[in-house]
């Protein structure tokens, strides 16, 4: 394998480990707050058929591109804040059950936005074709062998952003007051809301938080590598996103490596039929490998990853 190749893996790597690491950064954002969300996978599609419902109608109305690429972003944004909200409202104050209720988003994402999909267009389940992102190169960077070829040719605008999300997570979560705040309502609530924290307001941003970058997830696939929103446009990335944060420990920085781990799983398929000893595996098994490595990580995981104390518990002020 020459070293161009093995820069064209990379490069497809960070493709597909966009999306997983923007809904596993919103996963994070909930679960640190002491509320399960089973329900990523819902608002990565919602935030799909927001993406390409609203770059299409941004294209109608006479806006470029890329322009209405963000407009697409911006509506999923919105979107994944709103069906959020059922979470929190159901999580929070109704104290439903969390796994349950992200289950029923997961449900309602898959039902609805295909039936508004074919009201909106026709019967067609599809939305139509819109431009997306635009890959671009680096000046110079490029050039660079192996690294340009890597990170710097050939790149969407949103795995830059996504990376940079990793970051600015990093430093909300562990050196922000906001974030202490938000991961002791998670760990220790009672004693959280003894010195003045609001409990409850803390979780509700926290799982509105997680719907906009779990819906930013969803808009990237849309923007990038599909240019449409089907049924099938996300296709249970929600749930590797949840494996990842899960075997990242849930540090921003542990579900980025993760993300990337089953972003090479999703990328490698590409490139494994170019080989000559890949013609013997069956394509079932090359396209189930993201799935199956993310069973085997989660096995792997059982006992190894601590996850916040009061993760799935509804807090009753009443029984401090």
């Amino acid at each position: 394998m020459d070293l161009l190749t093995i820069g064209q893996i990379i490069n497809t790597t960070l493709v597909f480990a966009t999306a997983l690491i923007f809904a596993s950064l919103g996963g994070i954002f909930s679960e640190k707050s002491g509320v399960t969300n089973l329900g990523l996978e819902g608002f990565m599609v919602f935030g799909a058929f927001a993406a390409g419902i609203g770059a299409h109608y941004a294209q109608e109305a006479g806006m470029g591109g890329t322009t209405s690429a963000w407009m697409g972003v911006l509506l999923a944004i919105v979107l994944g804040v709103l069906v959020s909200l059922i979470h929190a409202v159901a999580s929070i104050t109704f104290k439903a059950d969390q796994i349950i209720s992200g289950i029923v988003i997961n449900f309602l994402a898959a039902g609805s936005t295909l039936y508004l999909v074919k009201l909106l267009f026709e019967g067609s389940g599809d939305s139509p074709l819109v431009q997306g992102f635009s890959k671009f190169d680096v000046p110079f960077l490029k050039d660079i062998p192996l690294l340009g070829e890597a990170f710097f040719k050939n790149v969407y605008p949103t795995t830059y952003l996504a990376i940079l999300f990793v970051f600015l997570t990093y430093y909300i979560m562990f050196k922000t007051p906001f974030g202490l705040r938000l991961r002791s309502v998670g760990e220790h609530p009672s004693a959280a809301d003894t010195v003045g924290v609001k409990v409850r307001r803390y979780r509700y941003v926290g799982v509105m938080i997680s719907g906009a970058l779990a819906a930013i997830g969803g808009a990237a696939i849309t923007l990038t590598t599909t240019g449409t929103f089907s049924h099938n446009t996300v296709s249970g990335q929600g749930y590797i996103a949840i494996a990842a944060m899960i075997f990242g420990k849930w540090n921003p920085i542990g579900a980025f490596g993760a993300a990337v781990f089953f972003g090479f799983s999703q990328a490698i398929r590409n490139y494994v039929q170019l080989f000559e000893w890949s013609q013997s595996i069956p394509q079932e098994i090359i396209f189930m490998l993201p799935y199956l490595l993310t069973i085997i990580v989660l096995v792997a995981a059982v006992g190894r990853s601590s996850a916040p104390s009061a993760l799935g518990e509804a807090y009753d002020p009443g029984k401090r």
